[in-house]
């Protein structure tokens, strides 16, 4: 089997996370072969991928409000979120279903775009960005409000709380909130207060992620090829009514004969000794 072949089956035999995972690798060597500009060493996303912070823009590319979470800007940047994701996911499936995640990945991902684009427009900022790592947030930090004590073993550092986890990611992002990368930083902590807010209403009954499902769904729907059934043509009778007593015949048993057949499939389950006196005189009886 070649390389091809067992990524094939890895896919088709994985998970949700494992789907979420390939998705963001393949946009990110699309992107290496349309987007990278050898020249200057850098990525440049066109603005029907990235979210700009321009109305002017996304306000013509409202579907860039959920794409942008599925790119990257350098390997690094992949790399650093696909190992957070496959960890926070796996975490998360523990305890909810694969709808639930994905919802609460399109749905986080589309709330911390939102909050870029005001966020940029109150601080008289313009750019644009992309990258899963709201997403990411948003399920860390939802597992952690659900298990905050849960504990985790680290590489070298030894057994510690998921919430000691998700406060130093936070924490560092609050700390370099003005020193470079801002609209990442909103996007970030905006992911990280959404997974928090969707967990609490989720454990008072309210799931947001069926708005998800529920769009899903009818896309499926919208697009699944329905069956087609052969015309059948009716032949209606005017002329004869319906006899019911025919149906009825067939239908019901005489009761000494229903009897009997009950009388047999006792005798066939359990033998001739399992009857009761009753039901033997009874027996001799319809022989007669």
């Amino acid at each position: 089997m070649n390389i091809i072949d067992d990524l094939k089956l890895q896919y088709s035999t994985g998970g949700i996370v494992i789907k979420l995972l390939f998705l963001n690798v393949f946009c990110f060597l699309v992107s290496l072969l349309f987007f990278f500009q050898f020249k200057t060493g850098a990525f440049d996303f066109p603005t029907w991928i990235a979210l700009s912070s321009e109305p002017s823009t996304f306000i013509f590319t409202p579907w860039t409000f959920l794409t942008y979470a599925f790119f990257h800007d350098g390997f690094w940047h992949l790399f650093f979120n696909m190992v957070v994701l496959n960890f926070s996911s796996n975490l998360f499936l523990i305890f909810f279903t694969p709808k639930q995640y994905l919802g609460l990945y399109i749905l986080s991902a589309i709330f911390a775009g939102i909050a870029f684009v005001l966020g940029y427009y109150f601080l008289d900022l313009s750019s644009s960005i992309v990258g899963a790592s709201a997403a990411i947030m948003a399920i860390l930090v939802a597992t952690t409000t659900y298990r905050p004590l849960m504990e985790i073993r680290l590489l070298f550092i030894g057994n510690v709380k998921l919430w000691h986890i998700s406060a130093v990611i936070i924490i560092l992002d609050l700390m370099q909130f003005r020193l470079g990368n801002t609209g990442g930083h909103i996007s970030h902590l905006s992911g990280a207060f959404f997974g928090f807010i969707f967990m609490k209403m989720l454990q008072n009954g309210t799931d947001l992620s069926i708005l998800v499902t529920r769009c899903l769904d009818f896309l499926v729907n919208l697009f699944k090829k329905k069956d087609k059934k052969p015309f059948k043509k009716v032949h209606k009778n005017f002329s004869r009514p319906i006899e019911k007593s025919v149906s009825s015949r067939i239908i019901v048993k005489d009761k000494s004969q229903q009897q009997i057949d009950e009388i047999l499939d006792k005798i066939s389950q359990s033998g001739y000794d399992s009857l009761t006196k009753e039901e033997k005189e009874f027996l001799f009886k319809a022989g007669k």
